[in-house]
């Protein structure tokens, strides 16, 4: 994988969109080049399926840390959140009841980048202290939350009527 290869599945994250002529138009990457990147990547198993997702592993963002984060006092959550959402390499920021008052979860390249990402945490004002938690294997990490429900339970729950 290259630069190339990054800037294309980059473009297609924040586009949210598989269509090669945007990605093209967004990177200045000839469509052609664009659509036999994708191929390629999809040989290689970056890519999994038609929907684009991609294998963070594969492309070098390997170490999975949960950081929870408690934060000083009474907090604006939604001022607190967008400064953790903004930390280079989370992923996911949820607000939660409890002691806890965010947990963010973050993909990594490296291992000398969890005390990179714990001293943005630091940075913030916002934040109180941090616990952090390296993820050993992921038993369960899919984005397609349908897949873990019956059709009975769905029909039951989700069909109006």
């Amino acid at each position: 994988m290259d630069e190339k290869d990054l800037q294309i599945l980059k473009a297609m994250e924040d586009l949210e969109t598989t269509s090669t002529d945007a990605v093209s138009d967004a990177t200045g990457i000839p469509v052609s080049t664009v659509h036999y990147r994708l191929n390629n990547l999809r040989e290689a198993g970056v890519i999994e399926n038609d929907r684009l997702d991609i294998d963070l592993d594969e492309i070098g963002l390997g170490i999975t840390v949960l950081v929870e984060v408690f934060t000083k006092g009474e907090q604006d959550h939604e001022k607190s959140g967008k400064a953790i959402a903004d930390i280079e390499g989370v992923t996911k920021v949820f607000f939660t009841m409890g002691e806890t008052d965010f947990i963010a979860l973050a993909r990594l390249p490296g291992r000398e980048s969890v005390e990179r990402l714990i001293s943005e945490f630091e940075e913030i004002e916002e934040v109180a202290q941090t616990n952090s938690t390296f993820v050993i294997s992921r038993e369960l990490d899919s984005h397609y939350a349908l897949q873990q429900y019956s059709a009975e339970t769905l029909e039951e729950h989700l069909v109006d009527g």
